[in-house]
């Protein structure tokens, strides 16, 4: 099977991925943002019984890009949305 391609955006809807690929999925799709500039994502994981928030917000917690997340407002999906602010890539050239 062929990988998906997805754009790269400042949201990502997660209601068409399995739970098992939901980390690596989000490990990849916050450094392909990072490397286009996207620094603000907002992750959209559905309101239901907050089995799905709750699974992401243990990778959000583990993973060192990003710096961090709350619940998005209402217009922007309430606690069926996460705003994930991630990390800008340490330049160490100087």
């Amino acid at each position: 099977m062929e990988p998906i391609q997805i754009p790269i955006e400042d949201v990502l809807d997660l209601h068409t991925f399995r739970p098992r690929d939901i980390a690596d999925l989000l490990e990849t799709y916050f450094d392909e943002c990072i490397k286009v500039g996207i620094f603000s994502v907002r992750v959209i994981h559905g309101k239901g019984k907050g089995i799905q928030k709750k699974q992401v917000r243990r990778i959000l917690q583990k993973t060192p890009r990003v710096k961090s997340f709350t619940d998005a407002p209402p217009e922007a999906g309430g606690w069926g949305a996460t705003l994930v602010e991630l990390r800008p890539p340490v330049d160490d050239t100087g």
